[in-house]
């Protein structure tokens, strides 16, 4: 039995933070997973900006409100659910992914939790469990499913490493090159091909 494990941001929709980035024109909201590996680091300078700016959820669901999955995403989606099943493994938040969710016929979603407070000011975070990505896959192996996975970014190389196949997807040339032993596509087409290739 196969399920595959999707990345949200990067392979599905736009990088939340990218948008955010643009729309403050604070361009250190646009350092992601793809640039910085240490994701608890990351979260805590993006949380101590907000807070230095005076920024919060409610900002942040404008722009997410705004945003659209990448094109050909959901016609991918609805491609691979027809074969086997997937579920999308996001180190986002529930907060953050919802609205997106429903825009791609709301596919199964495991991510994270934000800590908010009475104000919107955002205080915190909670991760599902250490290395979400990396764990959820092995839980399901252990569970008789065979996994194949796909992402973009430092915190895909887990899940993908411990597969029984995994792609890279639209993915920096620093990542690419430091991992040549991995496939790498920037088409749906392409990735849907060498899904079924595996299955």
């Amino acid at each position: 039995m196969n399920i595959i494990c999707l990345d949200m941001e990067g392979v599905l929709v736009p990088e939340i933070w990218v948008e955010f980035s643009k729309m403050t024109g604070i361009p250190e909201f646009a350092r992601t997973t793809r640039d910085e590996p240490d994701y608890d680091k990351l979260m805590k300078r993006r949380i101590a900006l907000l807070k230095e700016h005076g920024l919060g959820l409610t900002q942040i669901q404008e722009v997410i409100g705004k945003m659209e999955p990448m094109e050909g995403a959901r016609e991918f989606l609805d491609e691979l659910r027809k074969i086997t099943q997937v579920i999308i493994l996001s180190d986002t938040f529930y907060q953050f992914a919802m609205p997106l969710m429903a825009k791609l016929g709301y596919p199964t979603l495991f991510c994270n939790d934000l800590d908010v407070s009475e104000t919107g000011e955002i205080t915190g975070y909670r991760m599902r469990c250490k290395e979400s990505k990396k764990t959820t896959v092995k839980a399901l192996q252990s569970c008789g499913f065979e996994t194949i996975a796909s992402g973009d970014s430092h915190n895909d190389l887990g899940m993908i490493e411990a597969s029984k196949a995994g792609f890279l997807f639209k993915s920096p040339e620093s990542i690419r090159s430091a991992h040549p032993e991995l496939e790498a596509f920037e088409t749906y087409d392409e990735l849907l091909e060498a899904i079924r290739k595996v299955l």
